[in-house]
């Protein structure tokens, strides 16, 4: 496992690679390496989240589950993908929610890059899966790190605001303290559950408003034309 934490997270989160769980995942990827399977994302961008988002500049936080398990779909960051990649029916789902709430223009790319430059941390809870087997790396460590990680934005970062989607999403509730960060809950993007009122939630004008309150610059959360 390549370890690329920059060092506004390794304070917090560097000592977790030694940690015994750790060296059970990195068994667990390293047997799956041997085993010719195939592993989303590639490994310099498991940790892209943290390397684009530093810690003191997290403002939103947007939690996903695993990765996208196709071919050239993900690149470390919770529903985005790749330049030339389709934008997924959730992400477009997520753009729909972004034009009725804000008037943001729709792009035809899913990457979402921009975003994360910008203070928002796109974090799936697993960092790597199996291709073409969702949730294959569930339950093997990833959700402990990335646990940690929420623990230390709650702790550390500024005032900021999560945004959980979804029932998995919503289970991270516990780790925020709701008296210094805003937590707003959805049903998932997905089209099997955004009808059931992730559509109309407000989530970003709601964001944009808390962070603004607390004197943090707000979200421009138009992506570019083109990634």
């Amino acid at each position: 496992m390549v370890q690329v934490l920059p060092d506004s997270w390794e304070r917090w989160l560097g000592a977790e690679f030694q940690a015994p769980y750790m060296q059970q995942l990195k068994a667990f990827l390293a047997a799956e390496k041997a085993a010719r399977k195939t592993i989303y994302p590639h490994s310099s961008d498991w940790f892209r989240a943290f390397e684009l988002t530093p810690l003191d500049e997290v403002r939103v936080v947007i939690l996903g589950q695993d990765p996208y398990h196709g071919p050239g779909q993900a690149h470390g960051l919770c529903f985005s993908v790749r330049e030339g990649v389709k934008p997924p029916p959730s992400l477009v789902n997520i753009y729909k929610e972004l034009a009725q709430d804000l008037g943001v223009t729709p792009v035809n790319h899913g990457h979402l890059e921009a975003w994360a430059r910008q203070g928002v941390l796109l974090l799936n809870t697993s960092l790597t899966v199996e291709e073409g087997n969702a949730g294959s790396h569930r339950g093997k460590g990833w959700e402990t790190f990335t646990d940690r990680a929420i623990e230390t934005v709650n702790a550390e970062a500024p005032p900021c605001v999560f945004l959980l989607w979804g029932s998995h999403a919503r289970q991270k509730k516990a780790l925020v303290d709701q008296e210094r960060h805003l937590v707003l809950e959805s049903p998932h993007p997905s089209p099997l559950s955004a009808h059931r009122g992730f559509f109309g939630n407000h989530h970003f004008s709601r964001a944009n408003a808390f962070l603004a309150e607390h004197g943090r610059s707000t979200v421009d959360w138009q992506l570019p034309p083109t990634p």
